[in-house]
């Protein structure tokens, strides 16, 4: 027998409504969609969807046979748009969609819950009834002090994965591993390799597996790929308990046209823009969400903050935040519409960005907001109220380019190309800087790092080396796509595992040692990371010397006796006898050496002590003399 629905239940208040139309409610996962509750002596499910330009909507599910007719909802009075009403005996698990029919051209959309806790496994599109508040949290320890680790002077090392592919049982089918199971294996290999935080690429409900997670339909479902709502959870817990922060990357510049999605949900272009030039994302072929309406913006800002509440991520990363302040993206002449001032500036999500992270941090002032923002637009780090966009980090895509660019020179040209080593420097304090080798940069035929890199086997990897002890060095966070520390051959593939069996060459083992040592010196010396933001924590040497391939530069805390000598050799060549001046008299030592035979180098370098002497060099008094490796990076720290 159908369930009987009731109408005169509702969770909303008047100011729920209120702040749902001025677009400043950061929690309708609280009120919308599918919520298990009790009603007089009768257990079931309250459902609220927003469908402003419907003719009916009703619930279809496994309770009811998936009966049209069965349990219609009903809209509520005050032009919210919002339909509702309770059905008893609705039980956990249970699959539903809402049938929409609307006010235009008898439009018919079976449609997934968009504020739905979980859904079906892809390709199957039903979102399901669940309680999301059923796991019991165990990282209180790691809430109270996370603080510490997400800090602007704290060392922030990441290590970006695609949870599908980190690890396959190819016994198995090569099938992917479960939440629980990257939770038995994950936190203790990033305690091994000495990072901070790891950061997923998007788990949101998202149909093509193709798309990376990148084109989402369910911006309140962790993906049931993997598993269910409480076995991410428990994976966060575990990496929590294991003082391991955790970073999502979250879609908020487009969603899927796949058709039980957002797109043209009440048979209106609803969450998205009417006009394509607006509404269509022409690099991508997905669809632009419409800033400039409050309703959207609400479910946006309610669906990082769910992740930040229910799931207890420490920060969010906003994926290509460029396409949305840039009307003109990916677009020619003619292809878009500029704003009310003629401009290409995308007010609205200008406006968007600075509600977000207004809200974040307003709750959740431990938490980091990251921007992937390529261009120069400005203060993207800046706060809201002197016109910046508040956010708490910037990728440095600049950064990025210009370092690998340099890298892939042979050393022979590579002093024609000096500035695209030092040019950075210029501006590593305009924003808080994150720099990035992401998985952006292993696809599409660009390559892996390791093949980045010129010249023979043994040449490539001491490139390589180099360019992970330099970017450790330099002024900002670190993040690293998985693979790179195994200077993986091949360029990442969505559908297999990482080559783990890489491991079996003393080469590669050699990077991932490397990468281990320079997360845990950048974590250990504060030198490293204190002022990764602030000019007080950088100082050049030399960024002169591109005869040589050479530049030096120091590394600083608030106590002198930290300082930190970076010395950067990418030349082939040795160089006998180089002179650096320093800032301090007295001794100094290596502290780190990129061609070190522990990690299968050259084994060029000083062994011994390094005394400075009052020989005037580089605008100091004293200097010293040293060896420095060809294709090496060395760290030296007084003794």
């Amino acid at each position: 027998m159908p369930q009987k629905i009731h109408y005169d239940i509702t969770r909303f208040t008047e100011y729920d409504i209120f702040l749902f139309k001025e677009g400043n409610h950061t929690s309708l996962y609280e009120k919308m969609g599918a919520h298990q509750m009790r009603s007089g002596n009768k257990d079931g499910v309250y459902f609220a969807v927003w469908a402003p330009n419907a003719q009916s909507v009703s619930v279809r599910g496994d309770f009811n046979d998936y009966d049209l007719a069965a349990h219609p909802l009903k809209v509520r009075d005050d032009d919210s748009g919002i339909w509702e009403g309770f059905i008893e005996d609705v039980e956990q698990g249970l699959t539903y969609k809402y049938h929409i029919v609307s006010q235009f051209h008898d439009i018919v959309h079976e449609k997934s819950d968009p504020y739905g806790f979980y859904a079906e496994k892809p390709s199957n599109s039903a979102s399901r009834v669940w309680d999301i508040d059923q796991y019991e949290w165990e990282d209180s320890a790691w809430m109270d002090k996370r603080a510490k680790y997400n800090a602007h002077d704290a060392p922030v090392s990441i290590y970006e994965m695609h949870v599908g592919s980190w690890r396959r049982k190819v016994e198995e089918e090569n099938r992917y591993l479960t939440y629980r199971e990257i939770a038995d294996e994950l936190p203790a290999y990033l305690k091994k390799m000495n990072y901070t935080h790891v950061e997923f690429m998007p788990l949101t409900e998202y149909p093509y597996y193709g798309s990376w997670g990148y084109q989402v339909v369910g911006y309140f479902s962790a993906t049931a790929r993997f598993g269910e709502p409480e076995d991410l959870m428990y994976l966060i817990d575990v990496l929590h308990q294991n003082d391991i922060g955790v970073i999502m990357d979250w879609v908020p510049s487009h969603f899927a046209v796949d058709m039980h999605g957002l797109i043209n949900f009440d048979g209106t272009a609803l969450y998205e823009h009417d006009d394509p030039k607006q509404g269509f994302h022409p690099e991508w072929g997905s669809i632009i969400f419409n800033y400039g309406r409050s309703e959207v913006r609400a479910f946006l800002i309610s669906s990082a903050m769910f992740w930040l509440e229910k799931y207890h991520v420490d920060g969010i990363r906003v994926d290509a935040v460029a396409s949305m302040l840039h009307l003109d993206y990916a677009r020619e002449e003619g292809e878009w519409i500029p704003n009310q001032y003629g401009g290409n500036e995308n007010l609205e999500a200008v406006q968007f960005l600075r509600q977000l992270n207004h809200s974040a941090y307003g709750k959740h002032p431990d938490i980091m907001m990251i921007a992937e923002e390529s261009t120069a637009w400005p203060m993207v780090t800046r706060p809201t109220d002197i016109g910046g966009l508040g956010f708490g980090f910037k990728w440095n895509m600049g950064w990025m380019h210009d370092s690998l660019k340099y890298m892939s020179f042979d050393p022979i040209y590579r002093q024609h190309h000096h500035h695209q080593i030092t040019f950075s420097l210029w501006y590593a304090f305009d924003e808080n800087f994150m720099l990035p080798l992401s998985h952006d940069e292993v696809v599409h035929m660009k390559g892996s790092l390791i093949n980045k890199m010129p010249g023979d086997n043994e040449q490539k990897f001491a490139n390589l080396r180099a360019m992970y002890a330099f970017m450790t060095a330099h002024p900002g966070k670190k993040l690293l796509f998985m693979g790179g520390e195994l200077a993986q051959y091949a360029e990442w593939a969505y559908k297999r595992s990482l080559d783990w069996h890489l491991l079996e060459d003393p080469n590669h083992q050699g990077i991932q040692k490397v990468i281990s040592d320079l997360n845990g010196l950048y974590r250990d010396n504060r030198a490293l990371h204190q002022y990764d933001e602030k000019h007080a924590g950088f100082e050049w040497v030399d960024d002169g010397d591109y005869a040589h391939n050479c530049l030096s530069f120091l590394r600083k805390s608030d106590d002198p006796k930290e300082t930190v000598l970076v010395i950067c050799n990418f030349s082939d060549n040795t160089r006998e006898n180089y002179r650096v001046g320093v800032p301090y008299d007295g001794g100094w030592k290596e502290m780190f050496n990129s061609q070190s035979e522990y990690y299968q180098g050259w084994n060029i370098g000083n062994s011994g002590p390094l005394t400075a002497e009052n020989i005037p060099m580089h605008g100091r008094e004293n200097s010293i003399s040293l060896t420095l490796p060809p294709l090496g990076v060395l760290y030296l720290k007084r003794s």
